[in-house]
């Protein structure tokens, strides 16, 4: 399925306020409610839209450190992704993981409550894995574009 114009910015709309009603979008789309009611319902069951969420504020809930995490494997394997994303998974306080091309295997985003808290991390969950050869972390100084939506 192919988007025209009006799903393109309905789903613009949908990025910048989930909450957005049927007769909202109507009016901004020049729909009637149950048009744009059904075309969200028509992106939604086509996969267009994953989820609907709610953006956290990190440093009020107290993770205080930001950071990306460089995994670097000496083993590869079928075996061992499943295993560190096994690990992965696990982990909380990281949010988000690729996997790359180049000198990395992965890369993690991590909040951590502390520097303590990402040091624990590194050295008592992440440079234990059997396949593990090294870690490479950066600290988020400051972000400066949160992340946003999507270009439609």
């Amino acid at each position: 399925m192919t988007l025209d114009p009006t799903d393109t910015l309905l789903l613009a709309a949908l990025q910048k306020n989930a909450h957005v009603t049927a007769q909202e979008l109507g009016a901004q789309l020049n729909l009637s409610a149950s048009q744009a009611g059904r075309r969200r319902q028509r992106l939604e069951a086509e996969g267009y839209v994953s989820a609907y969420v709610a953006r956290l504020n990190a440093d009020k809930l107290g993770l205080k450190v930001q950071g990306f995490v460089q995994v670097h494997l000496h083993q590869h394997g079928p075996e061992t992704s499943a295993s560190f994303a096994r690990l992965v998974r696990t982990r909380p306080e990281i949010t988000s993981a690729w996997t790359l091309t180049g000198d990395a295997d992965y890369l993690l985003r991590v909040y951590c409550d502390d520097l303590s808290a990402l040091n624990r991390l590194i050295h008592d969950v992440l440079l234990p894995h059997d396949a593990v050869a090294k870690v490479h972390s950066q600290i988020v100084m400051d972000q400066l574009k949160q992340d946003s939506p999507l270009p439609t």
